[in-house]
């Protein structure tokens, strides 16, 4: 398993809080280079982990196809492990984490949130999917063969969607989601804001007018992220 961790250039401390940032797909991976979202937390004074898990692309056929049907489960036990494994070299300070991401990332910091419960000072989720059998259903029918082979029949689809887990969920969460979003429906969003309230969890919701999966316009960019620094500060301040 491989992965990438940025840190800040100034720190106070051997160890520095951290925001574990998950990428998308699952098929895709992180790259070393330019990002701006890492650069702009670093910036703040957080190390910023990302874990290229199984099912990540660019590292082989097997290790693309190890993450099929492990949505869930195995795919967020290799970013807690990731985790551990910095925690352990004292790069991070595992009492000072928050996790986030968008779209399957966003999708992971809820379930990893779920899995991991008194691991994560808080969660930042942006056009996720949270509900998979719906998402399934959303598809055309060839495009739904594809995600059942890589997600699993609907025993596994329904067991690895967070909103049926909610209830061991700790963190409190940042959901944000547009209303234009046509590759993960502002439905799933709502499945996951009924399950938050009605399980009383803390949460704020964040909703973007005529916005896509990308949130493609550069002032509502500025928003989103000004929000998620603000939740930061809040829940996980890097300085105390």
């Amino acid at each position: 398993m491989q992965g990438y961790i940025t840190l800040p250039t100034k720190t106070t401390t051997a160890t520095v809080p951290a925001v574990v940032l998950v990428h998308g797909g699952p098929h895709a991976r992180d790259y070393w280079g330019f990002n701006p979202e890492v650069q702009l937390l670093a910036s703040r004074g957080y190390a910023v982990v990302q874990v290229n898990y199984r099912g990540s692309t660019g590292l082989g056929w097997k290790f693309e196809a190890a993450g099929f049907g492990q949505w869930g489960k195995k795919i967020q036990y290799d970013i807690l492990d990731g985790i551990n494994y910095l925690v352990d070299k004292k790069y991070i300070d595992k009492n000072r984490l928050c996790i986030m991401g968008a779209s399957f990332g966003g999708y992971s910091a809820i379930q990893s949130s779920i899995i991991a419960p008194d691991l994560f000072k808080c969660t930042i989720a942006r056009s996720g999917v949270y509900d998979l059998p719906l998402l399934v259903d959303h598809e055309e029918p060839e495009v739904a063969k594809i995600l059942i082979k890589r997600i699993g029949l609907e025993s596994i689809q329904k067991d690895h969607s967070p909103i049926h887990k909610i209830n061991l969920l700790k963190a409190p969460v940042l959901l944000v989601h547009g209303t234009k979003d046509d590759r993960t429906p502002l439905e799933q969003a709502e499945v996951l804001l009924k399950q938050l309230k009605q399980h009383n969890k803390s949460y704020e919701w964040f909703e973007i007018e005529n916005e896509g999966h990308n949130f493609y316009k550069s002032d509502n960019r500025i928003i989103y992220h000004e929000k998620v620094l603000q939740f930061l500060n809040k829940h996980n301040p890097v300085t105390l």
